[in-house]
């Protein structure tokens, strides 16, 4: 199969190509480490220009899966080529070497792709000065390719031949008998295709060889004039586009039905500019120009290999089948003949009892007389050379088995056939070498060898009625296996490859993306290209541990929770796990992060220098899951927002993006106190909006709120709506339990403007922070008042505020003393999101980063660990994470340090989910898909595996 471009593939390419002169640098991008894009637009004109060192120069309009964080040397182009012109695309010689120039004069900046040996792109000055090299190399002693480096511009040949003297010292340079072919191919910078096209016109084909079939003072000529046809094709097409050619290869799908109408698969092997003469009688595409036939070539390729694996899957499910069909066959064919042969021994011993008996009696009589085996052999042999008619029908004794070999004929067919080859003994009706049991007679010996004839009839008996049902059976299996291997490869197709599965990584329960190092290069890689300030760096003192990073696209802080999944990864993937040591982790921000030593010490691959203070997690236990995340279809995603999310709760932290937020709780008895402290919240809002102007909206997070309550009563801080009012007289904190006002009538006039002034307080909520109030026994309440006030709208909710702002205001309540001295006081106080300076790369606008962020979110909210019964799955990928993480997934096992191997822990894992009765046939299918080594390559050595009724799964 054809994968990069020859020298007459460059002609072509560079040709069309030149449209895209005067176009302007967009952006620049990487698909690998070997692949980029160049974003080019002119107006409202756009295209993409895809380069692959050492391979392919094309424009494509393929969606290519672009790297999330782009790498170094796209961030260099970047720097230099973005808004720059495309001035001029050329090809250094006939060699397979493009220069792409952006920009003018003092200001140009060149782009050289390579796309021979194993390819290179440099980035030049105008000088042609290297700025950046893709792989720096030394080429003899002299020629570096690196940073600071000329580029020789002398590098490209110019590979022709002008002259038939010139074409006599390239041919004297070969061996007899080497292929003419061969030899000009490296020679002649014309590709392999080119080359043989030409000759095929000019009646040179394959086997034309030099010194045998080619002799050069009598065919020169003919080759000069070949090789001057192929001058001026390349000349040809360098001032017109080409069209593009697509060669394929037949093959025929495996099909169970013999009456069915046979399928073909039609796989892509080459691309080439024309269609040559050695292509013409093969089955081709055809494409308006070179271009559009080389993004397909290419955007087809990995979905074609998934294709041409399931035809061989196909093929090897089908010959199984076939195989079985045959060896039924041949079972009866062979119980046939063994019946036949049975039948033909036993008459023909009944035919010859005299003389089978009397062979019987002669061995048993030496027997008795106690004679060796080997006198005996020797008494046969002697009684045959004296011509005993016993003695000479005897070939073998076989005295370890009771047995003698007798060799028979009929004495009714006559004496033709006693001197026939006893090779072919058993073709014949009339003669036949046969075993006689010393212990039996001669009609004992016959009717062994029916009743062998009779057992074999029966079963082939069975064997017949059992046939259909063996063959229905093995034709339900082959359909089962090639429609499971249609599924399996439709799962691949859809499969996306992420670019941190090359890690170890998993999801944390708060949706934050964890992404280690296996091996210290590793580490030295995900620090140096992934992680960004604003991520978090989690490592331990502990020989092996991975580099863990936290990415946190968003840049709010991380919470206690996550941190502590990003501990245990580390500690997991260290020699802890073996050692089975319990110890913890440490946790920094990115830019705490250093390959830099103060002392300028050599800091070794892996090894980061950590400045400032290092926050220490608490030990983390030696725990890790397996488990599946499912990636869902676009339009399902929504249903599953808010699996992984912060949960607040009395042991968790709340964060909000606003500065510090105080909540002070009191401990009340007594409902009316708590009544009149909700009007003083409200009050105090009112102070505050009258100080300001009337643009200004009030900032409800940056007061103090002092709330009393009853003893029971919780309160918790979190950042979604505020304070709703729905009734009359009723006030909502959030959606907890309602309160219920009680105005004094003799305060009526003063509390008619309260009100008013209320509802502004609650325009000017800020929509961040949410206070809620529950109370034991109280949920089925809410549920009911959720329900019933769920779909008020604005109109209604200020006809309610107005009903409610003719209600006055609360009666004073009295002053409880009893409940001074059990005022209990609580600060809960929520940290700043902490202002960490984010070092952007030179040249990247802020959209693009928060494009980035919004880029990783997205990516990982497309996965869930608890499918729906109806949700539409496209792959399933295997992630292991500590255990705590995978508490909602639908399929997880526990992992510990044990004896057991990795790979047999992967297969007993699927196999425990298969057989779950609460699967679903697509989850099983999604499951089967997956490869054992994609899990086992993840785990960190050796486990032991534990889940719910592992045992009786196992039997």
């Amino acid at each position: 199969m054809k994968t990069r471009f020859n020298s007459f593939d460059i002609v072509c390419s560079v040709t069309e190509l030149k449209r895209l002169i005067g176009m302007r640098v967009n952006n620049i991008y990487d698909i690998d480490n070997k692949t980029y894009l160049i974003r080019l637009q002119r107006s409202e004109e756009k295209s993409v220009l895809l380069l692959e060192s050492g391979s392919r120069i094309h424009m494509t309009n393929f969606e290519w899966p672009k790297n999330v964080a782009p790498s170094g040397f796209s961030m260099k182009m970047r720097k230099h080529l973005k808004n720059k012109r495309l001035e001029s695309l050329t090809q250094v010689g006939l060699d397979r070497i493009i220069d792409l120039q952006f920009g003018s004069g003092e200001a140009a900046y060149h782009i050289i792709l390579e796309l021979f040996d194993r390819g290179n792109i440099i980035l030049t000055d105008y000088n042609m000065i290297i700025l950046n090299v893709l792989r720096p190399h030394t080429e003899g002693e002299k020629v570096r390719f690196a940073v600071r480096e000329k580029y020789p511009q002398s590098r490209g040949r110019d590979g022709t031949v002008t002259s038939v003297e010139e074409l006599r010292t390239i041919l004297e340079k070969g061996q007899i008998g080497d292929p003419i072919k061969k030899i000009l191919i490296f020679q002649l910078d014309f590709g392999a295709s080119l080359i043989e096209h030409v000759l095929l016109m000019h009646n040179f084909t394959n086997a034309s060889k030099l010194g045998k079939t080619f002799h050069i003072d009598k065919d020169i000529n003919e080759l000069f004039s070949a090789i001057q046809d192929a001058n001026l094709i390349v000349e040809s097409v360098k001032n017109e586009t080409s069209k593009g050619y697509l060669i394929q290869k037949k093959e025929e799908r495996a099909n169970t039905d013999p009456n069915a109408p046979k399928e073909y698969f039609y796989s892509n092997q080459e691309f080439h500019p024309m269609l040559f003469n050695q292509h013409k009688s093969l089955p081709y595409q055809e494409y308006d120009t070179f271009n559009l036939a080389v993004d397909e070539f290419f955007s087809t390729l990995e979905g074609q290999k998934i294709e041409l694996k399931m035809l061989q899957q196909e093929k090897e499910a089908v010959k199984k089948l076939d195989n079985i069909k045959k060896d039924h066959d041949h079972r009866l064919t062979q119980l046939e003949i063994s019946q036949e042969v049975d039948k033909q021994k036993a008459e023909l011993i009944t035919r010859n009892q005299e003389l089978v008996d009397n062979a019987i009696l002669a061995i048993q009589s030496a027997l008795a007389n106690q004679m060796s085996w080997s006198d005996i052999d020797n008494l046969v042999k002697d009684a045959t050379a004296k011509g005993d008619p016993v003695a000479k029908h005897i070939k073998q004794l076989k005295l370890d088995t009771n047995h003698i070999s007798m060799y028979l004929t009929d004495p009714f067919a006559g004496e033709e056939n006693a001197n026939s080859d006893e090779e072919d003994d058993s073709k014949h009706l009339s003669s036949c070498t046969i075993d006689i049991d010393l212990g039996f007679s001669a009609f004992a010996n016959a009717r062994s060898y029916y009743d062998k004839k009779r057992h074999a009839a029966k079963k082939q008996q069975k064997t017949i009625e059992s046939h259909g049902k063996a063959i229905k059976s093995a034709e339900k299996k082959t359909k089962q296996t090639l429609k499971d291997v249609q599924t399996i490869t439709n799962i691949y197709k859809a499969r996306k490859v992420y670019w941190f599965e090359k890690f170890y990584w998993f999801i944390s329960s708060e949706n934050f993306l964890v992404i280690a190092g296996r091996d210290q290069q590793q580490n030295e890689f995900i620090v140096k290209r992934y992680m960004k300030a604003k991520d978090i760096y989690v490592h331990a003192d502990v020989h092996g541990a991975s580099s863990v990073i936290i990415k946190n696209p968003d840049g709010l802080p991380v919470p206690p929770k996550t941190l502590n999944e990003a501990g245990t990864m580390a500690i997991c993937y260290s020699v802890a796990w073996e050692a089975k040591v319990v110890t913890n982790a440490y946790w920094v921000y990115g830019e705490q992060v250093s390959k830099s030593a103060p002392t300028g010490e050599y800091l070794t691959t892996g090894s980061f220098m950590i400045r400032d203070k290092k926050n220490f997690l608490p030990p983390s236990q030696l725990s890790l899951g397996l488990g599946f995340l499912f990636r869902v279809e676009d339009s399902y995603i929504d249903k599953h927002n808010g699996e992984r999310k912060i949960v607040g709760n009395d042991d968790t932290e709340n964060y909000v993006e606003n500065d510090e937020v105080e909540v002070k709780i009191e401990e009340e008895s007594d409902n009316e106190d708590k009544q009149k402290e909700i009007l003083d919240v409200i009050q105090e809002q009112q102070q505050q909006s009258g100080s300001d102007s009337d643009d200004e909206v009030s900032k409800f997070p940056d007061t103090q709120i002092k709330i009393n309550h009853v003893e029971g009563t919780k309160i918790n801080v979190v950042t979604e709506s505020v304070i709703s009012l729905v009734e009359s007289d009723v006030i909502y904190l959030g959606d907890s339990k309602p309160i219920r006002l009680k105005p004094p009538a003799q305060k009526k006039e003063k509390s008619l403007q309260q009100p008013k002034n209320i509802e502004k307080v609650l325009e000017q909520k800020d929509e961040n922070v949410k206070i809620t109030i529950s109370k034991r026994g109280q949920k089925g309440k809410l549920k009911k008042i959720k329900e019933k006030y769920k779909d008020q709208d604005e109109e209604e909710r200020k006809l309610r505020m107005d009903i409610l702002n003719s209600a006055g205001a609360p009666k004073e309540p009295k002053k409880n003393k009893k409940s001074k001295d059990v005022q209990a006081i609580k600060n809960i106080k929520v940290p700043r999101n902490p202002k960490i300076p984010v070092q952007k790369p030179e040249n990247e606008d802020d959209d693009e980063e928060e494009q980035t962020a919004q880029v990783e979110i997205d990516m990982i909210n497309a996965f869930t660990g608890k499918p729906f019964f109806d949700d539409e799955l496209l792959f399933a990928v295997p992630v292991i994470a500590p255990y705590n993480t995978l508490t909602s997934y639908k399929f997880k096992v526990k992992l510990t340090p044990g004896t057991g191997k990795r790979g047999k822990a992967a297969k007993t894992a699927i196999n425990i989910f298969l057989k779950d009765r609460s699967t679903t046939p697509r989850e099983k299918d999604l499951l089967r898909a997956v490869k054992e080594e994609q899990i086992a390559r993840n785990l960190p050595g050796k486990v032991k595996l534990s889940a719910p009724k592992l045992q009786i799964l196992k039997k």
